[in-house]
């Protein structure tokens, strides 16, 4: 068995295909990296990194001259504070196919998490950046997660490894949008192929780029401590000779989106078949079938009757062993308005993978917590859910609305400040958003002492808050409402019948249009624990089961402002006063386009573009905004 396993080093060694860069950091104790054939494309010559001295690490098979790297083991880079963060070109860019990279690390001190090696296009360029490896220490002691992705938000493996303990890390990177990305994380031992190497510890996919012409090395804290060494890129698994059959990017299309579990189909395209006979399996998920790469040359594998929610790893072995992991679309339903969530899910499971919602990231799950809020008019059932600090943000679609009104509501319960270490920090927790997951109305809650505050605005920041300091533990009623119409944005909390808006907004530019509901956890010191209830959404008040006035106590009585949409380049603006009043316009951007104080009835417009348009009045101490159309 010895014998066999020198033999495969032997090859792997001597025999490198595709080789696309290497280095084992043998440089001069304390040389800078970015003298040594690296640029620095942020925070430079800030605590710029360095190698040490005699501190390469050992792995048996895979450093050394007897190793796969064939080099001693001399120096390796440190990342052990932040500042400056460097990458190292590639010769040729790489367009097509998948990229592998490895290399040795050795952690002995780590945080919440941040990704310290990557691809990207090198120089100084700040992005596109993909297949990012992540660190975070564990829930457990003493333990450490690695973790992979395509964006800045990692996705962590469940295994505890140790700290500073020498490791090997495998990163695939299919080259291109879509941007599979598979990692392993080895204690012991080459796996001689992908098949061999097993599970991945994270699969992934997603904002992915075509084009990758660097390798990265980033120091993301000043707390973290880590060491790598040995970097191999190649084209093929550890530089091996290169299987004729390549299989290509993916798709992955739901049969039907449902509240049960639906199923997906799968198309895998491949080139180079016809070359030998070729074994293809998926441990008896899903139903394989299309051309068959043992005797056409180019064509299409499919995977079809796939269970939502099940990922799928094709497996290839013959002539050669390939793998392909194809991560589980989301076959989810837009929920038809009105819309009613009482949360009727297991108590700890994620919100997430309930099929009314979708994850928009990644991070600590939204979950289930037993049963519901109550407030006094409110019926309730099911259970609520529950978030605190960062992770997650959860979707929930709803019937694009463009006209008309749109309504929601829920019930609040800021149940623990104890997270939340600075008074009067602002952060938003939910919002209304379009169909793209934009948010156009946010609710925000700043802690106040022992206390908090509630508040409610289009940005992302904000100083409009109810003065109102609010008890942890109490439940809020939250009535939010939009009129196209008006362009008249309003905020009820605690609302009794035929009450007024705690907030009255007019955005600046109107809403295209509004088509889901959105949860967010922002970061571990700023979200405190909530409780989240009740959620319903419709065209009208009467959907939510209330009645409330939905004009704020400043609009100018009998205003009438027509045509709309107007033709012949002259506005009409009466009311009951008819006294001097100001007319000001606004562009969709924002842009003041016309502004004039006149106690006339009309106005002429007819300078105007065809477009829509905000109208602003003011008259005797009133204000009020219209929606306009100039054809």
């Amino acid at each position: 068995m010895k014998k066999i396993y020198a033999l495969l080093l032997c090859i792997l060694t001597t025999i490198s295909f595709g080789q696309v860069l290497s280095d084992d950091f043998n440089y001069a104790d304390s040389a800078l990296l970015n003298a040594n054939g690296w640029t620095a494309y942020s925070g430079a010559g800030s605590n710029a990194i360095d190698v040490g001295a005699s501190n390469g690490l050992t792995y048996t098979g895979y450093s050394g001259l007897t190793g796969f790297t064939a080099a001693t083991e001399g120096n390796a880079a440190k990342l052990d504070n932040t500042g400056e963060d460097v990458n190292r070109s590639f010769v040729t860019p790489i367009t097509s196919g998948s990229l592998y990279y490895t290399f040795l690390v050795n952690v002995t001190a780590a945080d919440a998490g941040g990704y310290f090696t990557l691809l990207g296009p090198g120089g100084t360029a700040t992005s596109p950046w993909f297949a990012r490896v992540f660190v975070k220490n564990s829930a457990t002691a003493n333990k450490i997660n690695f973790g992979a992705s395509n964006s800045s938000t990692g996705v962590y493996g469940t295994t505890d490894f140790n700290l500073a303990t020498t490791y090997l890390i495998i990163v695939k990177y299919d080259v291109s949008t879509t941007g599979a990305l598979s990692m392993w994380v080895k204690s012991t031992g080459i796996p001689s192929s992908e098949v061999s190497a097993g599970t991945p510890e994270v699969a992934t996919s997603g904002s992915g780029n075509a084009s990758v012409n660097a390798f990265y090395l980033r120091q993301y804290s000043a707390t973290q401590n880590i060491t790598v060494d040995g970097i191999r890129i190649y084209t093929t698994w550890f530089g091996t000779a290169a299987c004729p059959l390549a299989l290509g990017a993916e798709t992955a299309t739901c049969n039907a989106s449902t509240l049960n579990l639906d199923t997906y189909n799968i198309s895998i395209p491949f080139t180079g078949g016809g070359t030998g006979t070729y074994t293809l399996s998926t441990s008896g998920i899903g139903t394989i079938g299309g051309d068959n790469p043992s005797t056409v040359a180019t064509g299409n594998i499919t995977i079809t009757n796939v269970p939502e929610g099940t990922s799928v790893t094709l497996t290839t072995s013959g002539l050669c062993s390939l793998t392909k992991t194809v991560l589980s679309p989301e076959c989810k339903v837009i929920n038809t308005l009105p819309y009613s969530e009482t949360f009727p899910y297991a108590v700890s499971s994620s919100l997430g993978v309930q099929q009314k919602w979708t994850n928009v990231n990644t991070g600590d799950d939204i979950v289930s917590v037993a049963n519901s809020l109550t407030y006094t008019g409110v019926t309730t059932a099911g259970n609520s859910v529950m978030f605190s600090g960062a992770g997650i943000e959860c979707f929930t679609p709803f019937t694009t609305t463009t006209t008309g009104t749109v309504y929601a509501s829920f019930l609040l319960n800021v149940s623990d400040l104890s997270n939340v270490t600075t008074d009067l920090t602002a952060t938003y927790f939910a919002g209304i958003t379009d169909n793209l997951k934009g948010y156009n109305a946010r609710f925000f809650v700043k802690k106040n002492g022992t206390q908090y505050q509630l508040g409610f605005d289009t940005a992302s920041t904000t100083t409009n808050y109810e003065t109102t300091l609010r008890n942890v533990g109490t439940v809020v009623y939250i009535v939010v409402g939009y009129d196209y119409a008006t362009n008249a944005l309003s905020a009820w909390i605690n609302p009794v019948n035929g009450s007024t808006p705690t907030f009255g907004i007019n955005p600046t530019v109107p809403f295209v249009n509004l088509g889901g509901f959105m949860l967010r956890q922002d970061g571990a010191a700023s979200t405190p624990t909530i409780i989240f209830d009740e959620l319903k959404i419709g065209t009208s008040l009467t959907d939510l089961g209330i009645t409330l006035a939905t004009k704020q106590n400043n609009e100018i009585a009998g205003l009438k402002v027509y045509p709309n949409p107007v033709s012949n380049g002259v506005l009409h603006v009466e009311s009951n006063l008819n006294t001097e009043r100001t007319i000001s316009l606004f562009d969709v951007l924002g842009k003041q386009v016309i502004s004039t104080t006149t106690s006339n009835t009309t106005l002429n417009i007819a300078t105007l573009k065809s477009g829509v348009y905000i109208v602003k009045i003011t008259e005797a101490g009133k204000t009020a905004t219209r929606k306009l159309v100039v054809e």
